[in-house]
């Protein structure tokens, strides 16, 4: 019998050369912020300082006073969002085993790591790690069809599971092997973002809390990160995935990715690694010029996340703290002392008009000391230390590495672990992910109005669908799984396309493979 749903939902329950712009017209900010701002800006005009005029080449668009570039995509509705930390909510076993029962897609989680339907070694020698309720941790589980995958995991009902990688034997028979005899031999290749990372520089939340403030933080980590992995590597088949709380998490699935050793992983994660040492050690990014193309193209599309993220959204350098370490960044001490000067007579000057500031006073020309192009450089290195993606590197490095399954609870928030469409990106709202709460009172409202569908029509489905029971759709009597029936439908649309997607990939490619003469050539050569 499928199991009910009704009184168990509740959540009452226990459970190189660069434009890079100024902050963009502050209608989100303080008016009396804005007005300060304008007026400064006014004094500096009639004193003759037109900031825009700060380099007497082709480059005075460098650092522009006024606002900041057009966004012609808008801004996100995320910009916009007040902070609502995410509730804990703590998910009872019941709650977990029908979201199992009813909701866990096995099915299209076993065709994504088997990356095809007839059961193969990619899955069944691939290792998951399962917490149970009592926190208790069981490694090397493997499962030889869809089937038994999801059989165990009813069984057992953990609070989460994890994935590894493909052995080269059974994980399960371990014991039994002698040393050296059990080796991963693929996994796809996973990076980690996570808001803590950020804590230094976010201002409204801090560690497991999050609003729409600091999600950009992750949305321009992805945008970057995804780039690079695309233009520079060749990648194609990217799922990013939302951790559940504060984070997200890439799988790069090509069949390259998935087969690289270890010591391209680490060149990878080192390519894509740019701010270093903690927030206590100087100066995180000093990098050389003329820029490396992936830089460069990271700025570009930095620079308004920069405008808007810190900026306003964040007022970076409203303190004291983080101005002087504005300062720090700065490549000259007689330019340093003077915008010193000028902030500390005015203690609440907002971030916009501190880094208009520094054009400002550039172009007095009041240091004799002054590189402009030293200054340009620096600025740039300040966007990147501000905006650019903090990646967990020791994640990406092993293939060993296990890492949260899509679509599980994250039991601190009961929130399911989805993935994010990479072409809306910046339309992606974590605080809007339905939790598991939501989800099973939305199948019991689905059925409460269409009580024949659990009547004659309902049935039960083969294990490893995902769902115990089905109703008839009106139209043409084609089944409708219980997720078709909440907010998680279009997630799981989502990751069957990214599938349909990644699985023909492997087929046309096994078709090359077994036609292509044998060649001494590196297969992993990218």
């Amino acid at each position: 019998m499928p199991h009910s749903v009704s009184g168990n939902s509740s959540p009452s329950r226990e459970v190189e050369d660069d434009v890079l712009p100024d902050a963009p017209p502050a209608e989100t900010s303080n008016d009396t912020a804005q007005g300060e701002t304008d007026g400064e800006r006014a004094e500096d005009v009639k004193a003759g300082v037109q900031l825009q005029d700060l380099f007497n080449d082709d480059e005075d668009d460098e650092f522009p006073a006024s606002g900041a570039p057009d966004n012609k995509k808008g801004n996100s509705p995320m910009q916009e969002a007040t902070i609502t930390p995410i509730p804990v909510q703590k998910v009872d076993t019941e709650v977990m085993l029908a979201f199992y029962q009813r909701l866990f897609p096995f099915r299209y989680i076993f065709q994504w790591l088997n990356h095809g339907i007839i059961p193969s070694r990619d899955f069944g020698n691939r290792e998951f790690a399962l917490t149970l309720q009592n926190e208790a941790y069981l490694r090397y589980q493997s499962y030889p069809t869809a089937d038994l995958f999801r059989k165990d995991i009813l069984k057992m009902n953990p609070s989460r599971f994890e994935i590894g990688p493909v052995y080269s034997t059974n994980p399960r028979d371990r014991k039994t092997l002698r040393g050296g005899q059990m080796k991963p031999l693929s996994k796809e290749l996973v990076f980690d973002i996570d808001l803590t990372d950020y804590d230094d520089i976010r201002t409204c939340c801090t560690k497991a809390n999050i609003c729409g403030k600091c999600w950009a933080f992750v949305t321009m980590s992805i945008k970057v990160v995804d780039t690079a992995l695309r233009e520079d590597f060749g990648f194609e088949h990217i799922m990013w995935v939302y951790s559940g709380r504060r984070g997200a998490h890439a799988w790069v699935c090509d069949p390259r990715a998935r087969n690289l050793p270890d010591d391209r992983r680490r060149a990878i994660a080192g390519y894509l690694e740019l701010v270093r040492g903690g927030s206590q050690s100087g100066k995180r990014v000093n990098l050389k010029r003329p820029l490396h193309p992936h830089i460069a193209r990271s700025l570009e599309i930095l620079k308004p996340y920069f405008a808007q993220t810190t900026l306003i959204d964040q007022e970076t350098f409203c303190s004291s703290e983080q101005a002087d370490r504005l300062l720090a960044l700065l490549p000259d001490k007689t330019l340093n002392d003077a915008l010193r000067k000028k902030w500390d007579s005015a203690p609440d000057r907002p971030s916009t008009s501190k880094w208009a500031d520094i054009d400002a006073l550039a172009k007095t020309g009041k240091s004799s000391t002054l590189n402009t192009t030293a200054l340009r450089e620096a600025k740039q290195d300040i966007v990147l230390e501000y905006t650019y993606p903090r990646l967990d590197a020791e994640v990406s490095k092993k293939m060993i590495h296990l890492l949260k399954s899509p679509f599980v609870i994250h039991p601190g928030t009961g929130r399911v672990c989805v993935p994010i469409d990479g072409r809306k990106v910046e339309e992606f709202d974590p605080l809007s992910v339905p939790t598991v709460f939501d989800l099973l009172s939305e199948i019991d409202a689905y059925d409460a109005q269409h009580p024949a569908g659990n009547n004659s029509n309902a049935t039960d489905i083969p294990e490893g669908d995902g769902s115990t029971q089905l109703d008839s759709d009106a139209k043409g009597g084609r089944r409708i799984q219980d997720y078709e029936k909440t907010s998680l439908k279009p997630y799981i649309d989502y990751f069957r396309s990214f599938i349909a997607g990644l699985t023909k990939e492997e087929r046309v490619g096994k078709r090359e493979r077994d036609d292509a003469p044998k060649t001494g050539g590196d297969p992993m050569e990218f």
